[in-house]
């Protein structure tokens, strides 16, 4: 069976470098392996890689138009699922727990207001077979 393609990595254009780097790696506990003034690349030890680019404050990132809205993060394990819940509460950044037969998914956003999604399990363990109703949200 052919495996096809996976995802690589994630970059996200932010307002603000140092802010969302802190943010990142406060919640989904990303390591800074390499940075310029304008960008950064974060890292995990299992590959997970998200750089980060600074485009300036004047910069819109319009919620439903073409394009990547978010994307979905799959925690280690439970214990790391509540960790992030927590993270994200205490910048007053959750804005929902919810869970299914499933999976458990947090809700949160970053500093510039993108979704971030944290679910547990992932994939790997339990792949979606239908359409969550959530992408009709907007």
């Amino acid at each position: 069976m052919t495996q096809g393609a996976r995802i690589d990595s994630v970059v996200i254009f932010v307002h603000d470098l140092d802010r969302s780097v802190g943010f990142y790696q406060d919640v989904l506990a990303l390591e800074v392996a390499d940075r310029s003034p304008t960008a950064a690349l974060l890292t995990t030890a299992g590959g997970t890689q998200l750089i980060l680019r600074a485009v300036g404050r004047d910069a819109a990132h319009p919620l439903g138009g073409v394009g990547v809205q978010y994307v979905i993060w799959t925690a280690a394990g439970r214990a790391d699922l509540d960790r992030c819940e927590q993270v994200l509460k205490r910048r007053s950044a959750h804005l929902d727990t919810r869970a299914s037969e499933q999976a458990t998914a947090v809700e949160g956003r970053d500093p510039d207001d993108i979704v971030v999604m944290i679910i547990y399990p992932g994939p790997d363990q339990a792949p979606l077979h239908k359409l969550p109703a959530r992408i009709y949200g907007w």
